[in-house]
């Protein structure tokens, strides 16, 4: 750096660029022309012309409301599983396109509503603010204190409060629709992790074969692997159900089973558990025949299931859910009744 630079460190602002300007341009077709004489709008000479303006403003965010209210009307309407045919995009699951479109038009009217208010309210004048980078000195300070001010009060915040009343509404209620998407984050234990489709009198059906089970079907030391009565792979919430539903049977001699109330609701040696293991809700296929245990593949926790499905090794939280069952008269193994507690991890536990 020179020393003229040095001693002359105002030279590039602005007002000392402007001296001799006329100058420059003659000579310099990159001299700084200044900023052209500033034309009202129709909006700052005419009021009417203002709150049309406003009118239109309070209407955009007006619909944003309303589009986000759609929104939450749509996700409780529309059935995941409805398809509708919209053209030209074609078949579209009906609860997707109705949440896509509200919100979108939520989100677009906030910010039309916005760029409009600030294009035809919000002043517009330009104004070159000539200070030094760095730390300003205290009037610089004073002055943007007092252009904060001004600008906020040239902006009508204050004054035109229909447009801005309704640009609070709109963007109180915006979030909302984030707010219910929380809901697919999982079902509520209260009525979707407390209950499976086993009820009093469902047969117990071969998951494999898809035929009824007899007493007969199963022999001692064998592993069968059931499902309720009723459900088929082709419905649309199969996996979902049989998730919680999965039932295992083990036929055991019946002086072997140590729990009295796993006795009372065995049938004849035959007992039935979830599935599900209790730690992180992996299935369990692994049956150790001699010493009557079942062992997760996911994190090795093994249950007893002659001793009420009880843990004895691994991270489990608690026992295996047992399933009541009993034979009907037509001599098929049947469900007494659902199971006494939720299948799968213990959240249940924590209440």
């Amino acid at each position: 750096m020179s020393s003229h630079d040095i001693s002359q460190p105002d030279d590039n602002l602005p007002h000392e660029q402007e001296k001799g300007g006329e100058v420059e341009a003659a000579g310099n077709p990159f001299a700084d022309p200044g900023l052209p004489p500033h034309e009202h709008r129709q909006q700052d000479i005419d009021e009417r012309a203002a709150r049309r303006s406003e009118r239109t403003i309070a209407l955009l965010f007006t619909v944003s409301m309303l589009a986000t209210v759609a929104f939450i009307a749509s996700y409780v309407a529309f059935p995941v599983d409805k398809i509708i045919y919209v053209f030209p995009i074609g078949h579209i699951s009906a609860l997707n396109f109705s949440l896509g479109l509200t919100l979108g038009i939520a989100l677009f009217t906030i910010g039309a509503g916005a760029v409009h208010w600030a294009r035809t309210l919000m002043s517009d004048v330009e104004v070159a603010d000539e200070r030094h980078p760095i730390e300003a000195a205290p009037e610089v300070k004073a002055k943007v204190l007092e252009d904060f001010a001004a600008g906020a009060a040239e902006s009508g915040f204050g004054r035109r409060k229909l447009a801005r009343n309704t640009l609070f509404g709109a963007l109180t209620l915006v979030p909302l629709a984030g707010l219910v998407l929380l809901r697919d984050l999982g079902p509520l234990p209260q009525d979707k992790l407390r209950h499976t489709k086993w009820a009093k009198g469902k047969r117990l059906m071969n998951y494999n074969t898809m035929l009824a089970l007899r007493p007969e079907d199963i022999a001692v030391g064998s592993l069968t692997f059931a499902m309720p009565e009723g459900m088929k792979e082709s419905d649309h919430d199969f996996q979902t159900q049989i998730a919680k539903a999965a039932l295992m049977l083990v036929r055991l001699q019946p002086e072997n089973i140590k729990d009295k109330r796993e006795l009372d609701w065995s049938h004849d040696g035959i007992v039935a558990f979830s599935k599900i293991c209790t730690h992180v809700g992996c299935p369990i296929n692994l049956y150790e025949q001699q010493t009557h245990h079942v062992l997760c593949p996911c994190h090795q926790s093994t249950f007893d299931l002659s001793d009420g499905g009880r843990v004895i090794f691994g991270p489990a939280g608690h026992a295996l859910p047992q399933l009541r069952i009993g034979v009907n008269k037509d001599g098929y193994l049947e469900a007494k009744g659902d199971f006494a507690e939720p299948v799968g991890p213990a959240f249940w536990e924590r209440g």
